[in-house]
């Protein structure tokens, strides 16, 4: 049996970063105890009177957001406010598999198309890494709005 997991990212802006992977992962963020999501209800508005209830102050309701894949076959993604900067290159990156099963210019085409989509949304592009077949099908270096890299794949 295997393991599941979640991915955790650091940040400065946790509500902001989840907004961003939300965009570009198509997950949607979980609501409260108790909320059920069949109803159409905004998940974030749950959350604002449920914290409400509890007396939390506004102050601290972007100290944490997640997000989870509405189908449930992808991992959570959990973000927590630190107070430290991010000083250096991240160890570990989300690999965004944009372009499945295309290959040579359809791919790199795919994968441009999906990096102008992001780029509004806060993602810089780094660089652009052309096929080497047959080890390489291609890549795009980005970082999301924190400087955490990943890579349209």
């Amino acid at each position: 049996m295997s393991g599941t997991f979640q991915v955790t990212f650091d940040a400065r802006d946790p509500g902001r970063l989840s907004m961003f992977w939300k965009e570009v992962l198509g997950y949607v963020h979980p609501g409260p105890p108790g909320f059920d999501p069949t109803t159409g209800r905004d998940a974030l508005a749950a959350w604002d009177e449920f914290l409400d209830g509890l007396g939390v102050p506004a102050s601290e309701r972007n100290d944490v957001s997640a997000l989870e894949d509405p189908e449930g076959a992808g991992p959570r993604l959990f973000f927590q406010r630190v107070p430290e900067e991010k000083v250096a290159k991240n160890r570990v990156h989300l690999d965004v598999r944009a372009a499945p099963g295309l290959e040579g210019e359809a791919r790199m085409a795919a994968l441009e198309a999906e990096c102008e989509r992001l780029v509004p949304l806060g993602a810089t592009r780094v660089r652009r890494h052309e096929p080497e077949p047959p080890m390489s099908g291609g890549f795009i270096v980005m970082t999301d709005p924190e400087g955490n890299e990943f890579c349209l794949d």
